[in-house]
């Protein structure tokens, strides 16, 4: 597996967890000797991985847990850090995306998410796949 596989991974695993809202592979995917941060959209900054954590329980756990898709992610290394700038859709609308990775005991983890909203739509792709939820398994 390419690296840049790796991180695509990575981030597919992101998007797999929040859609089946499950918080044990949330609490996987993310960073735990490195510090993490996280923006939700409308909300302040979180940091560490207990307060990051803890809002994940609040969201996955809420009644009102929007359905997520990722698209037409992009990965970009800056050495041992890879950024993946998507657009996530959401109730009809888009977010877009950054989410950050570092190599942590052997593979990408995430240390920070920001989403915002975007009057965008993803641009078509050319060659890469949009994720959808249910691939994994």
């Amino acid at each position: 597996m390419s690296e840049t596989d790796a991180v695509l991974f990575a981030n597919e695993a992101f998007y797999f967890a929040f859609a089946r809202r499950d918080l044990k592979e949330m609490a996987a995917v993310w960073a735990e000797d490195a510090e993490v941060s996280c923006i939700h959209p409308g909300w302040d900054a979180i940091h560490g991985r207990e307060e990051v954590m803890q809002s994940w329980h609040a969201i996955l756990r809420g009644a009102g847990t929007p359905e997520i898709l990722c698209h037409t992610p992009r990965v970009t290394f800056y050495g041992e850090l890879a950024s993946v700038i998507c657009y996530e859709e959401i109730g009809g609308g888009y977010l877009l995306a950054t989410n950050l990775f570092v190599r942590e005991r052997g593979r990408w983890r995430m240390v920070h998410h920001q989403a915002a909203p975007t009057q965008g739509e993803p641009p078509e792709a050319d060659d890469e796949e949009d994720f959808v939820p249910d691939k994994i398994n």
